[in-house]
């Protein structure tokens, strides 16, 4: 056995017994090559005596080499998994991950878009691209997400059998697990126009949204018209396509929608990353009312 072969076993564990995204796999391939390499790993015994003091040193050499807290946590997330699923293959009957925690974070809040920049920014992508059947494709896209609140990823992952849509949708999110998303009649109409004005096939195993040459729509050419509607807009860089999700779970909230249904619609594992949208809205109606309120300036009561 070598390397290369505890990185092959690692990325078909993540990809298809984990069903990580592709981000993900990416992120945690390269941290268990990095520790791969630091101790010169070349089989599952050696790679299950991998200790927490072993991972100390390594998130400080890391850390020297200037990684912030956010990336040391998602390092140090990557890493113990690693190990835990080279003791499994090492035949540990404790294939625990070693015990050690991770730098605190301060967990900043959601910054959705409102109502009103929502519309504006799907309506501008579709004029500011170049062919009226890309710029269909952006709009869709991002209608997608804040109109169901997709994921870009699971955006992206529809195929042309889910066109034309339904009302509902079945979607798989992170962990492969599988939600059911209601499509508004705007997101079902932009989903027709595009499929009609597609200059590609669009096959049922096929991805629905293609980039120019017929291939799979990037996050990143999503991310690029959203940074173009953005800057047009005066919009600051906090609107991003994941900013629609946001906007989606905050506004439902706003409207009367309980946490548990949202938690569903989001797709998270837990309530608590759902709660988080209660303060976003308890932050909004705060600076609402510091805004409006006659007397609410400091000194001023």
């Amino acid at each position: 056995m070598s390397a290369a072969d505890l990185l092959e076993a690692w990325r078909d564990h993540l990809t298809h017994a984990r069903r990580r995204s592709p981000h993900t796999v990416r992120a945690y391939m390269a941290a268990a090559q990095r520790i791969i390499a630091r101790h010169d790993l070349a089989d599952w015994d050696a790679a299950a005596r991998i200790e927490a003091h072993d991972l100390r040193r390594h998130l400080a050499a890391r850390r020297a080499e200037g990684l912030g807290n956010a990336s040391a946590a998602r390092e140090l997330s990557a890493l113990k998994a690693f190990v835990r699923f080279a003791r499994e293959q090492a035949g540990d009957p404790d294939p625990a991950a070693p015990r050690l925690r991770g730098p605190r974070l301060k967990k900043g809040l959601p910054r959705p878009v409102t109502p009103d920049e929502a519309v504006n920014i799907t309506d501008l992508v579709d004029g500011l691209a170049g062919d009226d059947w890309v710029g269909a494709r952006d709009r869709t896209v991002l209608l997608l997400m804040y109109g169901s609140g997709l994921r870009i990823a699971e955006a992206l992952s529809l195929t042309g059998r889910d066109a034309p849509l339904a009302e509902t949708l079945s979607v798989t999110g992170k962990g492969g697990k599988q939600r059911i998303v209601p499509i508004l009649p705007i997101t079902r109409k932009a989903v027709a126009e595009y499929a009609s004005a597609c200059p590609f096939d669009l096959e049922p195993e096929a991805p629905l949204f293609r980039g120019v040459k017929g291939g799979p729509l990037s996050p990143g050419m999503v991310q690029k018209a959203m940074a173009n509607a953005r800057k047009a807009l005066g919009l600051p860089d906090t609107a991003t396509p994941h900013a629609l999700r946001h906007s989606f779970a905050t506004h439902l909230l706003g409207a009367g929608a309980d946490l548990r249904s949202l938690q569903e619609l989001l797709g998270h594992a837990s309530l608590g990353s759902t709660q988080i949208y209660t303060k976003v809205d308890a932050a909004k109606m705060l600076e609402d009312y510091r805004a409006a309120h006659p007397r609410a300036k400091k000194g001023s009561l």
